[in-house]
């Protein structure tokens, strides 16, 4: 069986840097908001090429934080409305309304799967405060009309980077475009934690400050609290593994570019929908608006193409099956239609590409792709 990830085999890679800042941490005995977390975040915020980063307990809590902050700033409030993608993974429409504030969901483009950013200015209304733009399965989503749609109408533009981290617009790092960004270090993601973790950056002072507070019970000095907090630190433990990792980031990025390279140049059958690459100006190896966090493919009969190739030996996932406003969780939501989102929803397929899947098994890959139906 080809697997889809195979964590054991990444993070073996790296198992002796780990094991021995493990022991530095263990030997520290300090464990939370100390030196390991502070060279993480200056190393994050080097890279992504913002002035901050702040290490906090996860993605969720990334966005969550974000809003909470541009609230405490006196840029939100309840009842604001917050543009989002339909097709995002739901965490990003619980970041939203656990600050009380309004998603509104608009179509995704049929080809890349991201907000179709010609459908956002009909969207705004007076009580509109921000548009989120989701790298989904790490894809730049980003224009310059964007950025003069967002100065228009004085909006903030918040990014969603759990699966694009590394990828790049105009030379400019996913994570750096906006106003702030989220950032996801689960396990799987390109740069996974060895657990749960997640970060934020920006290079406004006063949003990195309140963030790093509210992140901390809301205080900046012990005992002292200026906001109603949350408890959501990254720990001493994941800030070290994830510097270790951070700095083979770009190489296994490179390697993701290439494997889709051959998936792309390969697949040869015209009843499966492969990815598409907003810039075809450049070879699929070199483009770096894609990070390809996930190879996601489309059949309309989902579940047979699932079915025969797991029967051939591959392991496939689904991102996602159920659209947010479909959930029980959004029950106000579940009267809106959206066609695009549900097609994608209910089409996509993703296939396994990782560091450690080796180019025999995508070739492999491909062949059993190339005979379904044939």
């Amino acid at each position: 069986m080809i697997s889809f990830l195979d964590l054991q085999k990444i993070n073996h890679q790296y198992q002796q840097e780990l094991k021995t800042a493990a022991a530095e941490v263990i030997d520290s005995g300090w464990f939370l908001l100390g030196k390991k977390s502070e060279n993480f975040e200056k190393n994050l915020a080097s890279y992504i090429g913002t002035n901050h980063a702040v290490g906090v307990g996860n993605g969720l809590d990334a966005l969550r934080l974000i809003f909470r902050a541009y609230i405490e700033m006196g840029i939100m409030s309840e009842g604001d409305e917050i543009i989002v993608p339909a097709n995002t993974y739901i965490a990003t429409i619980l970041a939203i309304t656990d600050n009380k504030l309004q998603p509104i969901l608009v179509e995704p483009t049929i080809l890349s799967y991201n907000l179709d950013l010609d459908l956002i200015e009909k969207k705004i209304t007076i009580k509109t405060k921000a548009v989120v733009v989701v790298h989904l399965y790490g894809q730049v989503c980003w224009s310059n009309s964007l950025s003069d749609l967002a100065k228009k109408y004085n909006l903030k533009i918040i990014e969603d980077n759990a699966q694009a981290i590394g990828a790049e617009y105009n030379s400019k790092k996913a994570g750096a475009l906006g106003d702030a960004s989220a950032f996801s270090f689960y396990p799987s993601k390109n740069l996974g934690a060895l657990g749960d973790a997640g970060a934020v950056t920006t290079s406004n002072d006063e949003l990195a400050e309140i963030v790093r507070a509210l992140a901390n019970y809301g205080s900046k000095k012990k005992y002292i609290n200026e906001y109603q907090g949350l408890n959501s630190r990254l720990d001493e433990l994941q800030a070290a593994f994830l510097d270790i990792k951070l700095k083979f980031l770009d190489q296994e990025n490179e390697y993701r570019r290439k494997l889709a390279s051959i998936y792309l140049n390969g697949i040869k059958n015209d009843s499966i929908v492969l990815p598409f690459l907003k810039n075809t100006n450049i070879k699929v190896e070199e483009n770096k608006e894609h990070t390809w966090h996930l190879f996601v493919i489309r059949y309309p009969n989902r579940n047979e193409l699932q079915k025969y190739l797991t029967s051939n030996g591959i392991q496939t996932l689904i991102h996602y099956p159920i659209p947010p406003n479909k959930q029980l969780a959004y029950k106000n939501l579940n009267n809106l239609d959206f066609p695009i989102t549900n097609k994608i929803h209910s089409e996509v397929l993703s296939l396994p590409l990782n560091p450690k899947l080796s180019e025999k098994e995508v070739e492999l890959i491909i062949k059993i792709l190339n005979n379904f139906y044939k």
